[in-house]
């Protein structure tokens, strides 16, 4: 993993979109240049290598945001297969609007030749990705990983590196570790679990940390690696000291002109879907189209929320604040397909404009709720030191949270975001969340 603007990550999957970036160009360049293509401009070079530039990045920055680039879909043939052809199909008119402006004709030839290249590129894509996945199981990039340390924890961990990060794999160690011993069996990153910190071998860490080798401790690893910080290993002068939880004055000017801007932009557009959806709650079920409920906001203030009505007018019979269940039978049938579109959180496009919410930041909370778990929860009511956002780092990265346990796993989240917040990773945000919404990840 390396830092870019403040969040980590990893080369494996840049060199990879890099990789596959530069095959795209060449194979539309070379197609365009030697299948005889008339594309209606003069200087037919210089023209072809414009227009595959186009296209590669536009085809690339749609195989970004389906997420192609995650280490599990290298991993699993059929997630690679479906996320590469919703890619092609989306992609599809993408490349049609990038070639109309740079003002190529869409002639039917020209279309045809479209469609062949995104099959092509598919193609493409899969024997790139098996000759990437055969050159893993050479381990020829993979990095090991040593845990020191025992218990349920360093499971955890050891487990994590199997199956979340890239090409990487725990190691073990049967001999006194030393700097030789850990250049022969190729480790390049070490993680010391609480409990065997007391015993720690502290010189040889030391010496194997000045040659080069990455020494982390769990809190290190879980931000650095996994994109979370886990609220078992730190305390709170950790977050006094750790570096980032600062507000960028400069950057909240330009964040705030971005929601404004965005907001008025997403209202205009989304206006007639607004009006269909707001005729169809009103014909599905009786009651108001629009939900107002109380959230608690930045610094802990209290707003007034904006949805679309998804569930019956007597969803909380008796007044007490319910967590919405897998297949909650409050949930109306217009409810159900809303709430999986994320369209019912269309309306909170007017806290934005008003400034009570951000596009991006934790999960407005209901104030029932944050007394609940700000209590039995170290660090919770520290998410509200940033303005809550339509969508965050949690939602894109944990499923709909429906209990204690799920509140604290998306703190963690939450505070990565906090920690390292910035400009680049809201727009990360912002485009896995498309993804988010066309496979209704943790919609509930």
């Amino acid at each position: 993993m390396t830092r870019v603007f403040g969040h980590y990550v990893s080369l494996e999957m840049t060199l990879l979109c890099v990789i596959e970036l530069l095959l795209s160009f060449l194979l539309i360049y070379a197609t365009l240049v030697f299948g005889g293509l008339e594309l209606g401009a003069p200087g037919l070079t210089a023209a072809a290598a414009d227009l595959a530039a186009g296209l590669a990045f536009t085809i690339g920055a749609m195989a970004v945001t389906i997420g192609l680039y995650r280490p599990e879909i290298c991993r699993e043939r059929r997630r690679l297969l479906v996320n590469a052809a919703v890619t092609g199909v989306l992609a599809f008119p993408a490349v049609l609007l990038v070639s109309e402006a740079l003002h190529v004709s869409l002639s039917q030839e020209y279309v045809l030749w479209l469609a062949n290249v995104l099959v092509a590129w598919m193609l493409g894509l899969f024997a790139v990705r098996a000759l990437f996945g055969l050159v893993m199981r050479q381990n020829v990039f993979t990095r090991r990983v040593l845990v020191i340390g025992e218990g349920a924890r360093a499971a955890q961990i050891r487990s994590a590196i199997n199956t979340r990060l890239g090409p990487a794999a725990a190691a073990e160690l049967h001999e006194p570790l030393s700097l030789e011993v850990l250049k022969r069996n190729r480790i390049s990153a070490v993680v010391v679990t609480s409990e065997a910190r007391p015993s720690m071998p502290t010189d040889a860490l030391l010496r194997c940390k000045l040659s080069g080798v990455r020494i982390l401790d769990e809190a290190r690893f879980s931000e650095q690696q996994l994109g979370y910080i886990s609220l078992d290993d730190i305390a709170p002068e950790w977050m006094v000291f750790a570096d980032g939880f600062h507000a960028s004055a400069v950057q909240d000017g330009i964040r705030r002109l971005n929601d404004i801007l965005i907001s008025l932009g997403v209202l205009l557009f989304t206006l007639p879907l607004m009006l269909a959806i707001a005729l169809l709650i009103k014909l599905d079920s009786p009651g108001p189209v629009l939900y107002r409920q109380e959230r608690v906001g930045l610094h802990g203030r209290v707003f007034t929320l904006f949805k679309f009505r998804s569930m019956r007018v007597d969803a909380e019979a008796g007044g007490r604040p319910r967590w919405a269940a897998q297949n909650d039978p409050r949930i109306t049938r217009i409810g159900a397909f809303i709430r999986a579109t994320r369209i019912d959180e269309l309306p909170q496009l007017l806290n934005v404009l008003r400034g009570e919410m951000s596009f991006v930041g934790p999960r407005p909370e209901r104030p029932h709720f944050v007394d609940q778990l700000a209590p039995i929860i170290p660090f919770y009511e520290h998410r509200a030191s940033v303005k809550p956002g339509i969508t965050g780092w949690a939602q894109v990265n944990y499923p709909y949270g429906a209990s204690v346990e799920d509140a604290r796993a998306k703190l963690s989240y939450d505070l990565y975001y906090v920690k390292n917040r910035s400009l680049f990773l809201d727009l990360l945000i912002l485009v896995a969340t498309v993804r988010v919404i066309l496979f209704q990840e943790g919609a509930r």
